[in-house]
């Protein structure tokens, strides 16, 4: 059948309709593409919501609490470490928090290992208009860990999304070689430690940390970040701001001085700053009441406290040999030393943990250190803390997520010149009954530059609080159990011998024990920050309620008279392409897909095609 002359061109104006229909439903506007330097936003990007940082109803300094930028990241955890979502050149990745380190790092598609062949990798083929060699590459960067793992790559320049955060040509490896075992899909670290602890700053001039970057340009509202871990494994970073939605009263939050440590003693390298963990004093640990008062392994040098580093990256809470077998006596006669560090209690011990900082008790139950039974003895139960012999730098205890899950935690990096780097703990589950004018826990300015202990910057003045509880925790029901053979008599507790101290205690300018005017110098919050901590001006603290979004409604109604509403709605992080480059499609979504407005569109050009044939016909 043939057709008729000039009848093809009408019929066919439906094709053409539906394709105009659908390519206006898919465009895209370039200044979405500008913004980014992609060509199309990526979908992480809608589902992380941010607000400017704004200052409670109260706040006496609305200047300050509302510069700067401000951001609440998702958090989630599924077996273990807490991660966030973030782009890197256009390309989603999830990356583990850590407070012990400070480098960020995402495996490439150059690692072959057994250890990167299941996760998403950063495509090193692909052009990305925003990748910045350095030294063509060359620029070695070798990662190492407590626990023997390691990872190693090359450092180069990309452009890092977070939450609404940009920052552009930041200094990260691209790794090429590791034996981490990552879960979850999880294709890196973000490390949020200290510039002095960063290994890429060792080797690359002017590349500080990610969040550091921010910090030191004065991006965020103000030089901190805080983070809230649930038991539903997930939580909120938060940039540049304080979480309301977990803090209700920011004068309970208790204010602890970062413990400042002295150069190494084996490097000629120089140390610009005296800042290098999240550590602060840990004054006293209570179980049920019963004092186990901390014995520092490096008591004539650190002082009578223990150091405390405060770690995102552990799973497990760890502590000395002579702290952790004295609280292990003390919560149940029944305790056992089972392995290497390792103890075991009966599952049915309900008595509560303490740790005290300050002047303040911060209390974990039997849901938070008990980790499971004994596959060979079902009513033992493995428990932290576990033991560790100390590694040379005066940090006894690594108090990892069991612990911090019990707290909302923020670490200001502080105010060069003005503003020491201190460590925020509030604990939601007292903080409704403080009175705000006797819960200011918090150093005075005089009191914050100046030493009465050998390496802790002050002492707090804080309220104290009860070392007992009067009321103990419930017994707990376990799910699973933990492959462990238990020794059938009992293991003495060792006795590590510890290793040299690994600062310089010696020199002018290499002091054990920094001056007033040292702990407040370099590679901290720029000095355009106006100080808010040290000033005891809690209010002007800026704020951010996460991963909610306004949203306007607009209905004009039957006279005309247009009614405007708004209204807070939650918004769920969806799910991304994880290392994927800018347009490209993965195997999982390669078939075609149409949304509702394109089956509209091509059921018009069916019937448009069928009339057309009919007519012809």
């Amino acid at each position: 059948m043939r057709l008729v002359a000039g009848c093809a061109p009408w019929f066919l104006v439906p094709l053409y309709a539906a394709l105009l229909v659908s390519a206006l439903h898919h465009y895209k506007p370039l200044a979405i593409a500008r913004d980014h330097g992609l060509t199309e936003k990526p979908a992480w990007a809608n589902s992380l919501v941010s607000y400017e940082p704004r200052a409670l109803a109260n706040s006496t300094n609305s200047t300050v609490a509302n510069r700067g930028l401000a951001s609440a990241v998702p958090v989630t955890s599924g077996h273990g470490s807490y991660f966030v979502t973030l782009s890197a050149g256009g390309i989603n990745f999830q990356v583990a928090l850590d407070t012990a380190s400070s480098d960020l790092w995402i495996l490439s598609s150059d690692c072959k290992s057994s250890a990167c062949s299941p996760l998403p990798k950063y495509p090193l083929s692909f052009s990305s208009p925003t990748f910045v060699p350095i030294d063509q590459n060359n620029t070695v960067f070798n990662i190492s860990f407590a626990d023997a793992t390691f990872a190693s790559g090359f450092v180069a320049r990309e452009s890092v999304d977070l939450g609404n955060i940009t920052v552009p040509e930041q200094a990260l490896a691209f790794i090429n070689s590791t034996n981490v075992a990552f879960t979850d899909r999880i294709s890196g670290v973000l490390g949020l430690g200290f510039p002095r602890l960063s290994v890429i700053g060792s080797s690359t001039p002017a590349a500080p940390p990610f969040i550091s970057t921010m910090v030191e340009t004065g991006l965020l509202a103000y030089p901190m970040f805080g983070l809230s871990l649930t038991y539903q494994n997930n939580g909120s970073l938060s940039l540049g701001a304080i979480d309301s939605s977990v803090v209700s009263n920011l004068s309970a939050i208790e204010w602890h001085p970062v413990v400042p440590f002295a150069p190494f003693s084996n490097t000629t390298v120089a140390n610009s700053s005296i800042y290098l963990q999240w550590a602060l004093e840990l004054s006293d640990i209570f179980v049920n009441g019963t004092e186990v008062k901390p014995s520092p392994t490096y008591a004539n040098i650190t002082g009578p406290n223990s150091i405390a580093l405060l770690d995102v990256g552990a799973d497990g809470i760890f502590g000395p040999y002579q702290d952790v077998s004295r609280i292990f006596d003390a919560l149940s006669p029944e305790s056992r030393l089972v392995d290497t560090g390792r103890w075991a209690v009966p599952c049915d011990t309900s008595l509560p943990i303490q740790f005290t900082f300050g002047g303040q008790n911060f209390t974990l139950g039997p849901k938070d250190y008990l980790i499971g039974p004994t596959s060979t003895s079902p009513d033992l139960c493995l428990s932290w803390p576990a033991a560790l012999p100390s590694s040379g730098d005066g940090i006894d205890w690594q108090l990892g997520t069991p612990f911090l899950r019990t707290v909302y935690s923020i670490f200001s990096y502080g105010i060069d010149t003005k503003e020491p780097p201190m460590i925020g703990l509030y604990n939601p589950s007292i903080s409704s009954s403080l009175n705000s004018t006797n819960s200011t826990s918090i150093l005075s300015p005089q009191s914050s530059m100046s030493s009465t202990s050998t390496l802790a910057s002050s002492t707090l003045a804080s309220s104290s609080s009860s070392a007992s509880s009067s009321t103990s925790p419930s017994p707990i029901s376990f799910t699973t159990t933990i492959t462990t053979t238990l020794p059938n008599f009992p293991l003495a507790t060792p006795v590590p011998t510890a290793p040299s101290y690994i600062f310089n205690l010696t020199g002018p300018t290499s002091q054990a024990h920094p001056t007033p005017s040292q702990r407040v110098s370099s590679d901290l919050g720029a000095s355009t920050y106006s100080p808010i901590i040290i000033n005891h001006n809690f209010s002007a603290l800026p704020t951010i309620v996460p991963f909610e979004t306004l949203v306007t409604l607009v209905v004009t109604d039957s006279s005309g008279v247009v009614h405007t509403s708004t209204s807070t709605s939650s918004v769920v992080q969806s799910s991304v392409a994880l290392g994927q480059p800018p347009g490209a499609k993965s195997s999982a979504v390669s078939v075609l897909r149409f949304s509702k407005v394109d089956w509209a569109a091509w059921v018009v050009v069916w019937v448009g095609v069928g009339l057309g044939w009919t007519l012809v016909l």
